[in-house]
């Protein structure tokens, strides 16, 4: 069994590194700092950076000017992307993409993916339902009316809603079905209302009143949202992992140079076994990272369904990554706090990883039905 990453994979990753290589994750106010969203929109320069690197089209075929990789790429760069807290909506397009491209009609794909790839074309997903807490897919409603669906919810917390072309909105029929819909952030019916999350950035609360959508811009294909939702998940996963392994690099440099009582304070004890728990956090986040990327990539069948390592790789996305920003502000102390030292940035960003897409007492009670409705052995 060969567990290495393909060369398609390490190239991306290494296409990935120059990108991101001169990002300053304080490039924008801290959000602790201002009141309202710390910037009106996502980093445009680095975004063209992204698709001029042949970055956004990853997922994608050929066909559309993509390289046609898997999961587990896109995860790849999305941990090194998350090292430096790039603000892009790389996660969210690409997987939107991704979904049109697995579930959408040939006409559909013809229009948006070339130009999502390239960077043209921004594309965000309404993942987080009414409340943030209750299933996305039953925040709205959707009903046919004849070549056009009529679209009625609320959508909280969708990530730079006030900057993408397009929102994928998951929305339930009368007939129990979730349908995904392509809506333009311009469109009648349309309501968006600023929200703003811990990292200080611009979040949406997506209001739809009666908004018609024409049907070509609906996937109704069966298993297209949980696919979707899985993918973003790990996506989230990924990133949780490149901000936690940038955390215990920084905590890393700080506690060998930083010296109480004449000795650097990673010779301590107590100082160096807390290091490595978080070591050992990271590396169970990575081990199962990879498990349920590579099961959403390659559709390899297991005990339980690909939702069940999801689950698992976001219970120790979410409590890794929130102990790894703990600890590291333990750690340094005052500095921890200090609105001209980064870390505070990235714990920020940590509470919003580990909150997103579910916490870990979510996906432990959601991995909970699936064990009972699957027996093992």
């Amino acid at each position: 069994m060969d567990f290495r990453f393909s060369e398609e994979q390490q190239a991306a990753v290494e296409a990935a590194r120059a990108v991101f290589g001169g990002v300053v994750p304080d490039g924008v106010p801290s959000p602790s700092l201002v009141a309202g969203a710390v910037a009106d929109d996502f980093d445009r320069v680095l975004w063209g950076k992204l698709a001029g690197a042949d970055l956004l089209s990853l997922l994608l075929d050929e066909e559309f000017g993509g390289a046609g990789l898997d999961a587990i790429a896109l995860c790849l760069v999305l941990r090194e992307s998350a090292k430096v807290l790039a603000r892009v909506p790389l996660l969210e397009s690409c997987a939107a993409a991704a979904a049109v491209q697995a579930y959408g009609d040939k006409e559909l794909r013809g229009e948006v993916l070339g130009r999502a790839g390239a960077g043209e074309l921004v594309l965000t997903v309404a993942a987080h339902g009414r409340t943030g807490h209750d299933p996305a897919e039953l925040a709205v409603t959707a009903q046919r009316d004849g070549d056009l669906w009529l679209l009625d919810g609320v959508q909280t917390a969708v990530p730079w809603a006030h900057n993408a072309d397009f929102v994928l909105v998951p929305a339930r029929t009368s007939a129990d079905r979730t349908v995904l819909a392509l809506v333009p952030r311009v469109h009648e019916g349309v309501v968006l209302t600023e929200q703003i999350s811990t990292t200080g950035e611009r979040l949406g609360e997506l209001r739809l009143e009666s908004a018609r959508v024409r049907g070509r811009y609906v996937l109704d294909a069966d298993g297209a949202w949980p696919w979707l939702r899985d993918l973003l998940t790990v996506g989230t996963c990924a990133l949780a992992l490149g901000l936690g392994t940038a955390v215990l690099d920084m905590t890393s440099d700080y506690t060998g140079k930083r010296e109480q009582f004449g000795h650097p304070l990673a010779t301590f004890q107590a100082v160096a076994v807390q290091a490595a728990d978080r070591y050992i956090d990271l590396r169970a986040m990575e081990a199962t990272l990879w498990q349920a990327a590579w099961r959403i990539g390659s559709g390899a069948g297991g005990a339980l369904p690909v939702s069940g390592d999801v689950a698992v790789a976001k219970i120790w996305a979410a409590e890794g990554v929130r102990r790894v920003a703990q600890t590291a502000q333990h750690l340094h102390g005052g500095f921890g706090a200090d609105t001209d030292y980064p870390l505070h940035r990235y714990h920020a960003w940590a509470k919003y990883l580990e909150l997103s897409l579910g916490p870990a007492a979510a996906h432990e009670e959601m991995l909970g039905d699936l064990l009972a409705a699957h027996q093992l052995g």
